[in-house]
């Protein structure tokens, strides 16, 4: 089991709101037979329109961590978006609010998408922007994010939280792992009977 509890390394601040899974990877890539290769893809457009995009200045290459605001992951409910930003190098996104899809399909790859007050977003994206190297860490059994020497408060589904902590977030894995449970219970279904052996 792939237990996972706490990132730490550095984070990117993109604090904007309403960014949808269209501009996290746009539609153009969703022909593709694998995620392989997506994360060259993040914020693409948004990238080529802003000569200063986060995702592509120097300080913040490598960041593991990204800070956004209110309803992050909206739109199309595609899985592409956060295989894109994992696939880039993200482990973790701090937000004000998640599309609902979108924070399952995170959490699905093991990916902590929490939330924090709009202040303290403020805070901690002006604290990376004057220093790109300070320290960001999520921890999400103490539901803390650190930036530098400060501890803000966050928060994730109890749900989430329970299947990141435990290495179960892997939903295929834990399908599998209650086989037999499943076909005792296809076995007790009578138009499901020829599915249990």
């Amino acid at each position: 089991m792939n237990e996972i509890k706490q990132i730490s390394g550095t984070a990117i601040p993109l604090f904007l709101d309403d960014i949808d899974t269209d501009r996290i990877i746009p539609a153009r890539y969703l022909r593709c037979v694998t995620f392989d290769g997506l994360g060259e893809h993040a914020f693409e457009d948004d990238r080529k329109q802003d000569p200063s995009h986060p995702f592509d200045q120097e300080q913040f290459q490598e960041s593991q961590v990204l800070i956004s605001g209110r309803n992050f992951g909206c739109g199309s409910s595609r899985e592409h978006a956060p295989q894109a930003l994992m696939r880039w190098g993200i482990q973790a996104v701090v937000a004000e609010s998640f599309a609902e899809i979108f924070f399952g399909n995170c959490t699905s790859l093991g990916i902590p998408a929490v939330t924090c007050s709009r202040d303290d977003l403020k805070e901690m994206s002006a604290t990376v922007q004057a220093d790109p190297k300070v320290a960001v860490s999520v921890n999400i059994e103490t539901l803390a994010v650190t930036v530098g020497d400060k501890q803000y408060a966050c928060q994730i589904a109890e749900s989430a939280r329970n299947s990141l902590t435990s290495g179960r977030w892997d939903f295929l894995g834990l399908l599998l792992e209650k086989q037999d449970d499943i076909k005792q219970t296809a076995g007790e279904i009578p138009y499901l009977n020829s599915f249990a052996s």
